[in-house]
């Protein structure tokens, strides 16, 4: 073994033990959000700023920074692409950042993200944002502080933003979604004025919970999220954690009177874990074995839900176990009813809940709100103003109450700003990987109807989970389908679709 084998196997083993610690406070976060007590908040956040020091430690130690100097000139990295390139040169870069972060710092954004998110949930039970104000002031001052030590040119938002998409900038997400807005909006008024409207109430008949369970269990087993090295339980707002090989847990919730909140919740979801389980294990811990960025992550939660999910194909193949799960609501409904009530499309005040069209006005709301917050143009105390001004500019309907509006999210309580672009982002994405699989794989539409997934999934197995952090977000995209990113994809699929279902 070389010398610099041996410097590589060392950095790798430093960069594993992170990881696990890393899995360890992701574990804590899980138990958080879904069987902690509230009482046990406080001490969570103290063994949530603990663990966070740790790994920071860890992964800023001296030594790591030598180890990469020494492997930087090697022949280890001279194709940054390899698998040991791969490793160094993404090893390098979160050193390099990390290393910005004092340790104090990191400790008190992780403790005041656990504390916030138990205040957000108080505050929105109650539609008190009062009471949530101060800590979302502590923390929009921290994410400053945490910009400002990472250092950047234009905006704050630059360094935030490259936690989630790494190589990207403000300005370049701001023209992509300049230029999607602009296409949706016809879309949206194209749709508002169509006189062929959908039986929405279809939905919001009684769906029994327990049915609700068993039929999105069966779903995302079909689809390929596999159960026996995953689990799905509830809460207030549904994520995916990958605790490692053989453990990702998904989270969802329940309304028995909104069929949509529940299933499409849970393939979300499972879209995410899909991605997790298809990423290399033998590689776990490493950057060849970890998820490239937020926007891709979210690129596999968005094609399982919408291009599969929503399709007539894919309810072709499922409304019949539906209507056997749920024989009261479905019995007397066909199939090409049940599938325009759940792509009813309508301006609504719940991102989450948003149709596929409207979904990405949502974030731009958001979008423009937090970078307001971060360069001090807008303070915190107006949010609930500002919130409601631009819902009433973007969709024409303004909340009534705070928790249907400002405090629906429990992203700022968490300290996730730079975090909301990426939602758009992954659809975009999504769109474009998912016109690619049907032009490599054929007919999607006619293996969904015979219940066929494993295609489509092995296919996203291959040209992204397998990837690992090999290429950017960017890099990707242009290598699995030969384009840059563009909002034309997402206009050709939602205008195809909806052009259809609205008769436009």
């Amino acid at each position: 073994m070389s010398d610099y084998d041996a410097t590589y196997q060392l950095l790798c083993e430093k960069a594993k033990e992170a990881s696990m610690l890393a899995t360890i406070q992701e574990l804590l976060e899980w138990d958080e959000r879904t069987k902690m007590p509230p009482a046990g908040s406080a001490y969570r956040a103290d063994q949530a700023a603990y663990l966070a020091g740790l790994i920071h430690q860890k992964q800023t130690a001296p030594v790591i920074g030598d180890w990469l100097e020494q492997l930087g000139e090697s022949p280890l990295a001279s194709d940054p692409h390899s698998d040991t390139g791969t490793v160094i040169r993404q090893l390098r870069r979160d050193y390099d950042k990390k290393t910005k972060l004092p340790q104090s710092l990191v400790e008190e954004l992780t403790r005041t993200a656990v504390a916030g998110q138990q205040v957000w949930a108080d505050a929105r039970r109650d539609n008190d944002f009062t009471s949530f104000q101060p800590l979302l002031e502590k923390t929009v001052d921290l994410k400053r502080q945490e910009a400002a030590a990472l250092g950047f040119d234009t905006t704050p938002y630059d360094p935030l933003l490259d936690d989630y998409e790494p190589g990207e900038s403000t300005a370049n997400v701001t023209r992509v979604l300049r230029d999607l807005r602009d296409a949706l909006i016809p879309l949206v008024q194209a749709i508002a004025g169509s006189s062929q409207r959908p039986d929405v109430s279809i939905i919001s008949r009684k769906y029994p919970i327990a049915a609700q369970k068993q039929f999105g269990a069966q779903v995302v087993a079909a689809i390929g999220f596999d159960l026996r090295a995953g689990r799905i339980d509830e809460t207030d707002h549904p994520f995916m954690v990958g605790l490692g090989p053989g453990d990702v847990r998904l989270t969802t919730r329940y309304d028995e009177h909104d069929f949509c909140d529940g299933l499409f919740s849970t393939l979300h979801e499972a879209g995410h874990g899909i991605y997790d389980q298809g990423l290399p294990r033998e590689y776990f811990g490493l950057p060849t074995g970890e998820d490239v960025s937020m926007a891709i992550h979210e690129s596999q939660s968005r094609m399982w839900e919408n291009q599969v999910g929503r399709s007539l194909s894919f309810w072709e193949h499922f409304y019949p176990q539906a209507q056997s799960a749920f024989a009261d609501p479905l019995g007397d409904v066909d199939l090409r009813a049940f599938y325009g009530a759940i792509n009813d499309v309508r301006p609504s005040l719940i991102r989450v809940d948003a149709d596929e069209v409207t979904y990405n006005l949502h974030i731009l709301i958001r979008f423009e709100l937090e970078q307001a917050l971060l360069e001090d143009r807008l303070q915190v105390a107006d949010l609930p103003a500002a919130w409601n001004e631009k819902y009433q500019a973007f969709l024409g309907i303004e909340p009534t109450n705070d928790a249907d509006g400002v405090l629906q999210d429990v992203h700022w309580s968490a300290g996730l700003f730079g975090y909301f672009p990426t939602y758009a982002l992954g659809n975009l994405y999504s769109a474009q990987f998912f016109a690619q699989a049907a032009r490599d794989l054929g007919d999607l539409d006619a293996q969904f109807c015979q219940g066929e997934f494993s295609l489509l999934r092995e296919w996203l197995r291959k040209h992204i989970h397998a990837q690992g952090r090999r290429y950017t977000p960017a890099e990707l995209a242009e290598r699995v389908t030969g384009s840059p990113l563009s909002h034309q994809p997402l206009m050709d699929h939602l205008g195809q679709k909806y052009g259809e279902l609205y008769a436009l």
